[in-house]
């Protein structure tokens, strides 16, 4: 069930060729599905937010005002998981693509979940894939959710052998991904660097923003280039962020 060396060397990519198949649904195009109920090249948004007016819960435009705000929550949770485990692993070591294991890291997010940086990826997979047409929402929600937890899998094996009983006992207290409304185990006192993660993790933060700003007018146009925007951005600053060394922390 582990992620393979290919799969984790290759995280990145995959992440995003499972996002613009999610966008793009090519399947739509076999002339076979076009008449399949659920195979429609509408947002999942619009179609959830048109099946809740005919059920008379809310209207038309209430609908589409509660599922941007939950797109909203889902982004918020995702960004700021993804900030706050950056944060005390460290960018560099977060795009690596080799694991990494010179201390274990048991402070900020990692004393409620072992995952925090996976775990926000999965939010912000929720928030963002409403946009999606619904087979690609599906698609996407569901080989996210796989490449997580066999990405997690991959991990714990490492960090066994390279710390043995401690991380063992750390396992057993913390959550793989569901957070512990408290910490589990006690600060190790890492610090964390908070410009490193925002500049690392921007393309999250900035995801939000562009739902938060362009989402009310209901165009799919502004949100589009938005998000096209946040993803460059996001590669031109990751390039530019230094590598990590041969193993200075835990695997992200």
């Amino acid at each position: 069930m582990q992620a393979s060396r290919f799969e984790y060397r290759f995280r990145f990519a995959i992440h995003a060729i499972i996002f613009i198949l999610g966008f793009t649904t090519p399947w739509l195009y076999i002339p076979a599905l076009a008449d399949v109920p659920g195979f429609s090249s509408r947002s999942t948004w619009l179609i959830t937010a048109s099946m809740l007016s005919r059920q008379g819960w809310l209207t038309f435009s209430a609908a589409t005002v509660v599922l941007l705000i939950l797109m909203l929550i889902f982004t918020a949770l995702g960004a700021i998981m993804r900030l706050w485990g950056s944060a005390y692993v460290g960018s560099s070591i977060v795009k690596s693509p080799t694991m990494h294991g010179a201390a274990m890291l048991a402070d900020g997010p990692f004393r409620r979940t072992r995952n925090p940086l996976y775990l926000g990826t999965l939010l912000h997979t929720f928030g963002l894939a409403i946009l999606m047409p619904p087979s690609g929402t599906l698609f996407t929600i569901a080989l996210i959710w796989i490449l997580q937890f066999r990405l997690a899998l991959a991990e714990e094996p490492f960090l066994a052998a390279r710390f043995g009983q401690p991380y063992l006992d750390y396992k057993a207290a913390v959550p793989r991904f569901l957070p512990a409304l408290t910490p589990q185990v006690p600060a190790a006192g890492a610090q964390p660097h908070w410009l490193q993660s925002l500049l690392g993790e921007i393309y999250f933060p900035a995801v939000f923003l562009v739902l938060a700003i362009f989402g009310w007018s209901f165009n799919a146009q502004p949100i589009r280039q938005g998000l096209l925007i946040s993803v460059g951005v996001w590669l031109i600053i990751r390039a530019l962020l230094p590598n990590a060394s041969q193993d200075p922390s835990t695997p992200a």
